[in-house]
């Protein structure tokens, strides 16, 4: 159909109903926005602050020499005052509006000096992000941060843990009356003072200690933190070495490393638990350290406790599994009635064992990310670098993670079980381990072959124990045109006939596979019910055979092909 011919068909009004289709559309996107905008406006206006009648009127007039119109100016003027003992001035970075006007100076002193104990001790603050302009605007955001380019009117400054909840601590711009607005600790927080400050507050150690070690050392520490921190470190290891002696006592030499023991297999991670959580009473109790050390001990002691009890989990499954499944591949790779159920149920538990370390791995993971804060405690932003972080994570994981998917793909499909016999790349081994990241192989001659699980994987492999236990071995003789291979077939078949095993007919065969200009090429094939013994037997045919083509070559015809060197060219 020609363009005419449309125009035609299509009728006059084809090309004006386009038209008012598109009319129709635009108009009715133009009536959302307008219906949208409204909304969108009235976000515009919302105040950078929140707005009160008045703030602080107990405490009186604010003095001159505090600044409240920033985020930072506001924790500098808190920090100066309260740690010059000026707990009256320093209470008017805080947000009393809650307390009654006649009871503020005398609280706000109070919870001038918990605040200060929670910035010393649990707070590391980022002056660095804390922005110093009025509005907390933070103009080096990215455009896909939530706050990018918006005023400010609430910072988070931090999480802290007061019972079994993480408090946040927050300062937020506050505009009373006519007043400009100001920056002060939020009311939420204030009201968690108290707890903070008893909970976290110095100990009846500390505050027995001497002046002197309460003046500052360096990087913002105590001299009584900077002494009693190796301290701490030292008693916990004595803790553990304890522990791990008193596990120890009564065990000879061999049962120290039995691989079913469970007291064996809860040694290790109970020592750890008991290390964590000495530090965790040593720091709770005796010493209330300040946040630079805080906020590296935390996560640590979480993290300690929370792989000593997965560790004591996966140990004690594996001692109970050793009684119950032999994982000995030598054990496992004798030929025998049952065996390959054996085989098949070591291999699945031992895929399974592995799947479950992975799932407990990221349960545990998760755990300590949840509840140390260990991105926060250490300083990163999360949101910054999520992106990034995971993309190295993932660069330097791809091997393993690919080795592990492998590995638990050869456990499945059973192409190699623990105790099988395989032949790969030449050598002649059987499969001890399947690990997460490489297969264990352990060669004839009692050494152990270790090969990537992706590796073992891409590359095909003999497996002679899959199946069917028989096997046949191929042993190959080069002899001569004029050689009689009978007298061989008849030494062949007197040696079958002398095994103890019974042999099929069709397993029996003497055959001359191919010839050449140097002789002709006899296969005997050699039968074996256990490929565990098969290679060798094949090698003792090829002694016998070769003894007797000797003795014929030397007393009759000769055998052996006779090959010559080749002529020098002059």
């Amino acid at each position: 159909m020609d363009l005419t011919t449309y125009r035609a068909r299509r009728g006059p009004w084809g090309g004006a109903a386009a038209a008012i289709a598109i009319l129709a559309f635009m108009t009715g996107m133009w009536l959302l926005a307008a219906a949208a905008s409204p909304a969108f406006a009235q976000s515009e206006d919302t105040p950078s602050w929140y707005e009160v009648d008045e703030l602080n009127q107990g405490l009186g007039p604010a003095p001159e020499d505090i600044d409240r119109m920033t985020p930072r100016s506001t924790l500098e003027s808190f920090l100066i005052q309260a740690k010059s003992g000026d707990m009256e001035s320093a209470a008017h970075m805080l947000d009393l509006s809650a307390i009654e006007p006649d009871q503020q100076r005398e609280r706000g002193k109070d919870l001038a000096q918990d605040f200060l104990t929670v910035l010393e001790r649990k707070i590391v603050v980022d002056w660095y992000a804390l922005r110093d302009r009025p509005d907390g605007l933070d103009a080096r955001a990215g455009s896909d941060t939530a706050m990018a380019g918006k005023p400010r009117r609430s910072i988070l400054l931090w999480y802290v843990d007061v019972g079994d909840k993480p408090v946040p601590i927050r300062i937020n711009r506050i505009k009373a009356g006519d007043q400009d607005p100001v920056w002060v600790v939020s009311q939420q927080t204030i009201n968690d003072l108290p707890a903070m400050g008893e909970a976290y507050g110095p100990s009846k150690l500390e505050q027995m200690l001497p002046g002197v070690l309460h003046r500052n050392a360096f990087w913002g520490l105590r001299w009584w933190e900077v002494l009693s921190l190796p301290l701490a470190i030292l008693f916990t290891g004595l803790i553990g070495a304890l522990a791990h002696k008193t596990m120890s006592r009564g065990m000879g030499r061999s049962r120290r490393t039995a691989p079913d023991s469970i007291l064996v297999a809860a040694r290790g991670p109970v020592v750890l638990l008991v290390m964590t959580l000495a530090m965790a009473l040593i720091t709770s109790k005796l010493f209330i350290f300040s946040g630079r050390i805080d906020t590296v001990l935390s996560p640590l002691i979480v993290m300690g406790i929370v792989v000593s009890i997965l560790w004591i989990v996966v140990n004690i499954a594996d001692a109970i599994l050793e009684r119950l499944v032999s994982f000995d591949g030598a054990e496992l790779g004798a030929i025998g009635e049952g065996q390959e159920v054996r085989r098949a149920l070591a291999t699945r538990i031992s895929a399974l064992r592995r799947g479950a370390i992975v799932i407990i791995a990221m349960i545990g993971t998760g755990i300590v990310l949840n509840e140390a804060s260990v991105m926060q405690s250490l300083g990163i932003s999360l949101l910054a670098s999520a992106g990034t972080l995971t993309i190295l994570a993932a660069f330097a994981a791809r091997n393993i993670l690919a080795n592990i998917m492998a590995s638990l793909q050869i456990s499945m499909n059973q192409s190699a079980r623990i105790g099988d016999k395989v032949m790969y790349q030449g050598y002649v081994c059987s499969v001890e381990r399947i690990n997460f990241t490489f297969v264990q192989l352990r060669v004839w001659t009692g050494k152990r072959l270790v090969v990537p699980v992706v590796d073992f994987v891409a590359e095909p492999f003999e497996n002679w124990t899959m199946q069917e236990h028989a096997t046949l071995f191929e042993v190959m003789l080069r002899l001569d045109h004029r050689a009689d291979v009978t007298p061989l077939r008849d030494l062949y078949n007197r040696m079958l006939d002398e095994m103890d095993q019974e042999i099929d007919p069709e397993s029996r065969g003497v055959y001359v596979t191919e010839h050449d200009v140097f002789g002709q090429q006899v296969l005997f094939m050699v039968p074996s019910e256990d490929p565990n013994t098969g290679w060798a037997l094949a090698c003792e045919f090829r002694e016998t055979l070769l003894a007797e083509a000797r003795k014929i070559d030397s007393e009759a015809t000769p055998i052996f092909p006779r090959t010559e060197a080749a002529a020098t060219v002059g």
